[in-house]
């Protein structure tokens, strides 16, 4: 039984119709279904699988081997942790302990109310102002405990 809407599994069928005949078509297969449905459903991996005459496995293997992929819908708001070298020597290992401990997850999970994802990524580019993170978008830097919890208070009330 499929969680997908007929509309939907539509969606992820012309995306596969449309870029199949392509170089390295599965790449960009799955970026575009994840990009218009925030995940790629593990009920797609057969269809896709099947128009690329790959295995299941194949397909499942480049999904978990990439952590940009998601085979879980993401929270309604995004944080991404940096974890390169400017933003680890400025207090980034603190920082990701206590956002996990806060969000009651670990990387690349959803919190258990599904409002926050978390993601480790390696630099944001505002290594001045480490430790950095990127909510929703948006980059914010000298981030300590308490202006995480402002900006998830923040972004809660946002809804």
């Amino acid at each position: 039984m499929t969680s997908l809407q007929p509309q939907e599994l539509q969606t992820v069928d012309a995306i596969i119709a449309r870029l199949r005949d392509t170089d390295g078509a599965l790449l960009p297969i799955l970026h575009e279904i994840q990009s218009l449905l925030g995940h790629i459903p593990p009920e797609t991996v057969l269809r896709i699988a099947a128009a690329l005459n790959l295995s299941r496995a194949e397909v499942h293997g480049v999904i978990s081997f990439y952590h940009y992929f998601r085979d879980t819908p993401p929270g309604k708001h995004t944080i991404r942790l940096c974890r390169a070298e400017s933003c680890q020597a400025m207090g980034g290992a603190d920082l990701e302990r206590y956002a996990k401990e806060k969000l009651a997850c670990d990387f690349h999970e959803t919190s258990p109310d599904g409002a926050f994802t978390l993601e480790a990524v390696y630099c944001l580019g505002n290594c001045a102002c480490s430790p950095t993170l990127m909510l929703n978008g948006h980059v914010h830097g000298r981030v300590d405990p308490q202006r995480f919890d402002t900006l998830v208070d923040a972004a809660r009330g946002r809804g």
